[in-house]
């Protein structure tokens, strides 16, 4: 009987310990959904704030929301680490605030303030910051692969273990300097994560009309390039594959690709109206996969409030809002500035 009762108290230790262990993996992983729900909401008050402010006439030239997307850079950023650099396309204001960017200096940027990240003249498509080693956004279709690449060699050859993501739609995946690009990284091994943002639709065209790759995660394929398809509207899924992709490239066994699918809400650009699908089929994303409201419930089920939930988009609201004034009220780049950030002699 001593040692039935002896062999019950061990089990109820065991038990306990497994009880804490659960207690202590939700309590993490909370702590990880509510890092993601902030980001992912700071994103879209931004984007819905940046689309009124190009309403209003405040912003110039093109404009890409990433109102949808939020999932897919949160996610692949929160697998990084110091010194890991980050290139995308035009398509890029999120990336920039997940790398740590102010919203401050973005929206300034966007109004073509002098106060903004390239002093007003670069725009949307054109922001960089070498203090969150965010290697800008580039509006020439598919280019930036070429430089990220060449971001993955300067990593290689200095000998460090820092990974460079670079970012492309499904639009770019068929440009040609993309499969040089993969060629080049397979061949050198560097650690380079190629991430293709497939939202279904280049500038107007669907996937399945512009490719005849039906898994893009494959493309890299003749070149030995290990690919993975993962959900873009899924946070924690994304965050899984980053880290596996990311773990891959420091571990010095050359790129990895990703084929997030994942939705954009808005037109290809402001000025898209977005005939080429219908209402019905926005409406049934944002009704059954949106990446923010699919957090939200995760946090509830881990026992988050929603008072908390709201005090979070409330601070964000305010925030972005003070982003807006900050920018209006910043002066503009002084006519002398086109002389200059031209030209660099040796």
């Amino acid at each position: 009987m001593a040692q039935a009762a002896a062999e019950a108290k061990k089990r109820g230790r065991e038990k306990g310990n497994g009880s804490g262990t659960h207690a202590g993996q939700d309590g993490a992983r909370r702590e990880r959904l509510l890092r993601a729900y902030h980001d992912m909401l700071l994103i879209r008050r931004f984007e819905e704030k940046a689309g009124q402010l190009y309403g209003m006439g405040l912003i110039g030239g093109f404009c890409h929301l990433y109102i949808g997307q939020e999932a897919v850079v949160v996610g692949m950023q929160m697998a990084l680490g110091p010194g890991d650099q980050v290139i995308t396309s035009y398509r890029d204001h999120g990336h920039m605030l997940a790398t740590g960017m102010d919203p401050r200096g973005v929206m300034a940027e966007l109004t073509g303030r002098a106060t903004g990240y390239s002093h007003g003249k670069g725009g949307s498509m054109h922001m960089f910051s070498k203090e969150k080693n965010f290697f800008g956004g580039h509006g020439i279709v598919g280019a930036q692969v070429s430089l990220g690449t060449g971001l993955a060699f300067s990593n290689w050859y200095r000998g460090n273990d820092r990974v460079c993501l670079t970012y492309f739609g499904e639009g770019a995946s068929n440009q040609g300097q993309v499969f040089e690009s993969f060629n080049l990284a397979a061949l050198m091994k560097l650690p380079c994560v190629f991430v293709i943002e497939n939202n279904k639709y280049g500038m107007g065209t669907s996937v399945e009309r512009a490719s005849a790759s039906r898994d893009l995660s494959q493309n890299g394929a003749p070149w030995g390039i290990a690919g993975t398809q993962v959900d873009g509207m899924d946070v924690e899924a994304v965050h899984a594959a980053a880290e596996q992709a990311v773990a891959a490239c420091r571990a010095g066994n050359g790129p990895y690709l990703l084929e997030v699918k994942t939705y954009r809400y808005r037109g290809h650009s402001m000025s898209d109206p977005g005939k080429y699908r219908t209402r019905e089929e926005i409406q049934k994303m944002r009704a059954e996969h949106d990446c923010i409201e699919t957090v939200q419930h995760r946090l509830e089920s881990l026992g988050a409030d929603a008072a908390e939930l709201k005090r979070i988009d409330d601070v964000l609201k305010r925030q972005i809002q003070e982003a807006a004034d900050y920018a209006q009220s910043s002066p503009e780049p002084d006519p002398s500035q086109l002389w200059t950030d031209v030209l660099v002699e040796g």
